[in-house]
């Protein structure tokens, strides 16, 4: 592929079933976590529990991420996601069966984390080897703008669902759907060998994690692509308990947003421009949350949601840079890394906004986070430009 056309994307072979599998992904978390979120809530009243209960898998990536990672280019990619795939949709139907006690919810949610940890390793890595060089930028930009589209009719659907059934029809919809994108990575992707030699252990995680944080520059967009983003999450794990009624229409417009910023880095902007933009689509993700100290009205609150979700749109700049420092051979890990770090990161920032919103109100915790991601964001634009020009790429892992 030597173009950057969306069309000249899907004549790709494996691209399509990569994608659609995805998206059915995409579309059972989104589901699944709005349920689940709802059912917690309803149970305890708590902001906290709520809140980790939806974003809680993203807490056990780090541990993933630490003793698993090395499996993202040392599996086969197939077998990989058909397997996580699996995986997600037995755990979803446990947490669907009636009376399950909150704690087993939480161990279900802590599973399920692991198991994800080597999920955005594989698929990353997978569509950075289908794709040329030029042609990644584009493609995870698709693949953004689907993960948008599914979360914004997920959230819709699943709100709906939650209002006129109940949380459990709604996991097991979830459960159904992951049963799916098991079924279209088997069946459209071929069977690759695994993209590095060896077995994957926790030392061989060690040594690449080691050489992928060796230098300053990947170092800065590792933070950048975690912090800044972690805590505009906080804020966006506590629209149930700021507006039960309406936070599907929340989650739905703040994922109309991200579509939105996808589509312009990904197809609109510039390659000569995007480096410039990072640090004001990170400032613009969270600036509209400071404002939720004035505690605004539910269709205000949702205005300023898709506003602040176009600045997701700098992970697509970041990730570009990622890739230009990475050794071909760690791509797959340092892709896993990203997303684990940054899935690690909303769950902890999910976990801090809920304990604020208990001891506060949820919309006190959402200005306190969205200023604290100001903050880091100008603190890492500072670092930046006192790194310098970029140091030679690390030596490979061996």
């Amino acid at each position: 592929m030597t173009g950057h056309t969306y069309r000249q994307l899907f004549r790709v072979p494996e691209f399509t079933p990569l994608f659609l599998s995805a998206a059915a992904h995409t579309a059972a978390g989104t589901v699944a976590g709005l349920a689940l979120g709802t059912l917690v809530y309803r149970a305890t009243g708590s902001p906290l529990l709520s809140a980790v209960s939806m974003f809680g898998p993203s807490l056990a990536q780090v541990l993933g991420a630490t003793f698993f990672l090395s499996g993202a280019d040392r599996l086969p990619p197939r077998s990989a996601l058909t397997g996580l795939s699996l995986a997600f949709a037995a755990a979803t139907a446990v947490l669907a069966l009636p009376g399950l006690p909150v704690w087993g919810v939480f161990a279900v949610v802590l599973l399920q984390g692991l198991v994800a940890s080597l999920g955005g390793g594989v698929r990353w890595g997978l569509l950075n080897e289908i794709l040329t060089k030029d042609g990644y930028l584009p493609g995870r930009s698709l693949f953004n703008m689907v993960n948008g589209l599914m979360q914004i009719v997920g959230f819709a659907t699943g709100g709906a669902l939650v209002t006129t059934l109940s949380p459990r029809p709604v996991l097991l919809l979830a459960t159904a759907l992951y049963a799916v994108a098991a079924a279209v990575t088997r069946l459209g992707l071929t069977a690759r060998p695994p993209r590095a030699s060896g077995r994957p252990s926790f030392a061989a995680t060690r040594r690449s994690n080691a050489v992928l944080w060796s230098l300053r520059p990947r170092r800065l967009t590792y933070l950048g692509l975690w912090i800044p983003n972690g805590l505009v999450v906080g804020c966006e794990a506590l629209y149930v308990p700021y507006a039960p009624d309406a936070a599907g229409l929340l989650f739905a417009c703040g994922a109309l947003g991200m579509l939105v910023g996808d589509v312009t880095v990904g197809r609109l902007v510039p390659a000569s421009l995007r480096p410039r933009l990072a640090t004001p689509l990170l400032l613009l993700l969270a600036t509209p949350y400071a404002f939720f100290v004035l505690r605004p009205a539910p269709a205000t609150a949702a205005v300023c949601a898709a506003l602040a979700s176009v600045g997701f749109g700098a992970g697509l700049v970041q990730q570009e840079r990622l890739m230009a420092l990475t050794p071909p051979e760690l791509s797959g890990h340092a892709l896993g890394l990203h997303s684990a770090g940054m899935l690690t990161m909303q769950g902890v920032s999910a976990a801090l906004a809920g304990g604020l919103a208990q001891l506060a109100s949820p919309a006190t915790a959402m200005t306190v986070m969205a200023v604290t991601s100001i903050v880091v964001t100008l603190a890492l634009w500072a670092q930046r430009e006192d790194a310098g020009r970029p140091e030679p790429v690390g030596p490979p892992v061996r």
